[in-house]
């Protein structure tokens, strides 16, 4: 009961596989089941944890191969959700993300869905002439990893790419900042620092840039990444600013993958996903769904002379020890 497809509505590729990474995850489903459920029919068509509830029960109970999310789909555009329109992932998932946690009213499981998918990064900005430093925390729902370095070199594997978004960067000639302490602006040194990492990491591969002409294009080339990931290996000490017992706790697996096929102008998308109770590998393709294996998976690393094949966008990985 669990490989259900979901019914294209009309260019509804993108909604179908973000809700399908999130049902399939078994501790999302958790908290979506404890939900309040809303009063009157008006709130209910409205409600976005409801009605994604209802989705869930539809697929789970159901025997069709495949349902459709229609009811789900009118109450995202009563909160201005476009519907039939080219959507990216990264940004629905946040619209989506955004949605649930303002819409559950209880405040145990709008915490606890924050823990499952919440970054904690601390940014240090200091002054290079002087002692003074500014540190401020922030949460991110996804971790936007450059594909190219600043000098947009090709960087190799998924690991390059972390190590590349955690790098210093010196501020200096235009990008001077105003030192309160030197009381003039001075060379800065910028960098990231993860404090924290939740249940369910998710990773945005930045696969869209602009080119000159001003028009987005889509960036193909291989990019390995791994099933098995582990940010101790990968991070230096500086990068991070956390204590042994959070480390010990950044063993990831993948979860899933969000792949685009096309130019950035017209494509598709759809979601690998291991299911968490027989450990296979599934490609939910709107309404058809399939196993497949790890090498079909890794068929999403990108080419650079094939674009319009699938590309992985969104990575999802899973913690192995949680606390």
């Amino acid at each position: 009961t669990e490989a259900i497809g979901l019914y294209n509505l009309g260019q509804s590729c993108c909604l179908n596989s973000l809700l399908q990474v999130f049902l399939m995850n078994i501790h999302f489903t958790r908290i979506l089941r404890r939900i309040t459920v809303p009063s009157s029919p008006a709130q209910r068509r409205s409600n976005v944890p409801y009605q994604m509830l209802l989705l869930l029960e539809k697929m789970q109970c159901g025997k069709c191969k495949a349902v459709g999310p229609t009811e789900l789909a009118c109450c995202l555009s009563e909160h201005r959700v476009e519907l039939f329109v080219q959507h990216d992932a990264a940004q629905l998932f946040l619209t989506l993300w955004n949605l649930l946690k303002k819409q559950m009213k209880k405040p145990e499981l709008v915490k606890e869905l924050r823990d499952l998918y919440t970054i904690c990064i601390q940014e240090h900005v200091a002054c290079q002439k002087c002692s003074f430093e500014v540190k401020s925390k922030s949460t991110m729902l996804t971790l936007p990893l450059p594909v190219l370095d600043a000098n947009s070199h090709r960087l190799n594997t998924l690991e390059d790419c972390l190590q590349y978004f955690f790098h210093p960067e010196e501020l200096t000639g235009q990008n001077m900042c105003f030192c309160q302490q030197c009381g003039r602006k001075t060379p800065f040194l910028q960098s990231m620092k993860l404090v924290h990492l939740p249940q369910t990491l998710t990773l945005h591969l930045k696969r869209f840039g602009f080119e000159r002409s001003s028009r987005t294009h889509k960036l193909s080339h291989s990019l390995p990444f791994p099933q098995e990931l582990d940010l101790r290996q990968v991070l230096t000490e500086s990068q991070c600013q956390a204590d042994d017992s959070e480390k010990a706790t950044w063993q990831y697996e993948l979860f899933a993958v969000v792949a685009h096929s096309g130019s950035a102008s017209c494509g598709h998308y759809c979601a690998y996903i291991r299911s968490l109770t027989d450990c296979k590998w599934y490609c939910f393709n709107d309404s058809e769904v399939c196993q497949v294996s790890w090498d079909d998976v890794k068929c999403t690393y990108g080419r650079s002379n094939l674009y319009w094949r699938e590309t992985a966008y969104l990575l999802f990985y899973m913690k192995k020890h949680p606390q």
